[in-house]
């Protein structure tokens, strides 16, 4: 317990705002007043500012409805129809090249934005710095920031190269990078320190997700200091209310947007802006899509994709929400999991379904809940993290559309130190490596190597190819000593 601070008057002090401790009381919070004696006077006025920066009946209303709807039944699930799933297997070549060419022409007309959720730090990294700066151990040295920005340089440059009129200006594609109260400032330099990788500087628009207070499991406040709330971000689901109270969601209709490429930073394979991605998106006439992969194995700790209820809308279930015995479900026709579609994160949505998703989530408030140790003024206190999810918006989409790609090609996670067993800057690196590697040696290349090929690889930088395409020139009949970055 803190030692009252008196002034050398001894007199009183001031009793709290009164209109600010009645709101508090409307809502149950007034304990957040609790040590308002105890505090200096400095200190009273950071509680009152704390307190003011809450918008206290939003908050209110997500914490009643996310406990209310904590635990209560939900519709049982079913395995996602073939027929909304486009399976590697499926597609034909003709196909690809088609929706390549459909992406193209949309990202020229100015109709692709991208969406890069980069709120987190790299703290199971080993490092505090956001996870986009962090460096994986490629040749180029290359931060993950650096590799996606990269490969939005050659989309656009292979989107002014696949039209006949004429034009040498790639278009711009418009880059918006939702950050966190934890990460903005520090990423917003390490753009700034970079000259933006190349891009032009007004094509990045960084903006802030939300926070919100952590609270007791009867949906108290809790203190982290005495005179201030605990609170933790919202989500990756908070890109939503996010992007409609900085009003970008006006700002993509302005600029012409109509279709929105959504992505986690921390997948060092993620093809960002992909243009056969956006072309499937295009002709399936869909309002929401994600890429998929198969599930490795049943225990692997990946959310999936799930039909909820019967002719339901898709949405994904988490693992740790999952029965064990759907988790290991064989359908028996094809000898595969029943529920094998993984979320990896990767995501396309029209603009008209952003603007109605973010309406929806508000309106109903639903957060999911965590528990988690929190810091406060009683130590680490069990308390509850509250947290909406980027899949939340699946339930919304009147038709989502499953495309599925090879995680070899696609999906390298860094979340873990080196040393973990699995989603590794080392694994991520072997990945880009080995991928490239089979480019390099498709495109006629050779490889020479002083340890296994297996432990190393060859690194072809974004600027010269974005999936393989156009190495020839470069590659044919010459040896690249690997490790090393093939560039122009």
């Amino acid at each position: 317990m803190r030692e009252p601070v008196n002034d050398v008057s001894q007199t009183p002090p001031p009793p709290p705002p009164q209109a600010l401790l009645e709101r508090l009381k409307d809502y149950g919070q007034e304990d957040a007043f609790a040590l308002w004696d105890e505090l200096s006077s400095d200190e009273r006025q950071l509680l009152v500012k704390d307190i003011e920066s809450l918008d206290l009946s939003r908050i209110d209303r997500i914490i009643r409805c996310s406990l209310r709807s904590h635990g209560l039944p939900t519709a049982a699930i079913e395995p996602v129809p073939e027929s909304s799933v486009s399976s590697v297997e499926q597609r034909s070549l003709e196909d690809r090249e088609r929706w390549w060419k459909m992406g193209l022409k949309a990202i020229h007309d100015g109709k692709l934005g991208v969406l890069l959720l980069s709120g987190g730090q790299g703290t199971r990294l080993g490092s505090s710095d956001p996870k986009g700066c962090f460096n994986i151990g490629l040749p180029s040295g290359k931060s993950l920031f650096q590799l996606q920005a990269e490969r939005i340089l050659c989309v656009q440059r292979l989107a002014a190269q696949s039209t006949n009129d004429g034009s040498t200006t790639p278009p711009q594609i418009h880059w918006y990078i939702m950050t966190s109260p934890f990460t903005d400032e520090a990423t917003r330099r390490f753009f700034e320190s970079h000259k933006y990788f190349g891009l032009e500087a007004d094509q990045v628009t960084f903006f802030q997700q939300g926070t919100i207070p952590c609270v007791s499991g009867d949906g108290r406040y809790i203190m982290e200091s005495p005179y201030r709330v605990a609170k933790a971000p919202d989500g990756n689901g908070g890109v939503y209310s996010a992007l409609k109270s900085s009003r970008l969601l006006e700002d993509m209709a302005t600029r012409g947007i109509k279709y929105v490429d959504c992505y986690g930073v921390d997948n060092a394979l993620v093809r960002v802006a992909d243009p056969t991605f956006l072309g499937y998106f295009i002709d399936k006439g869909v309002a929401s899509a994600a890429k998929v992969v198969r599930k490795a194995y049943p225990q692997e700790k990946v959310g999936v994709f799930v039909r909820r209820g019967k002719g339901g809308p898709l949405t994904v279930v988490e693992y740790s929400e999952m029965d064990p015995s759907l988790t290991s479900a064989i359908n028996q026709q094809t000898g595969r999991l029943r529920f094998c579609w993984s979320n990896v994160c990767l995501h396309m949505f029209t603009l008209d379904f952003l603007n109605q998703v973010a309406n929806g989530l508000e309106k109903d408030s639903i957060y999911h809940l965590a528990e988690k140790k929190i810091p406060s003024i009683h130590g680490q206190t069990v308390g509850l993290k509250l947290e909406q999810f980027i899949f939340d918006a699946f339930p919304y989409a009147p038709s989502t559309a499953l495309y599925e790609v090879l995680r070899e090609e696609e999906f390298a996670p860094v979340k873990n130190a080196n040393g973990s067993n699995f989603d590794t800057p080392d694994s991520a690196r072997l990945l880009v490596l080995r991928l490239h590697t089979r480019w390099v040696v498709a495109a006629g290349g050779f490889l020479t190597h002083s340890v296994p090929l297996y432990a190393t690889g060859v690194e072809v930088s974004p600027l010269c190819s974005y999936a393989g395409e156009n190495l020839e020139a470069i590659c044919r009949g010459r040896t690249f000593h690997a490790p090393c970055e093939i560039t122009f």
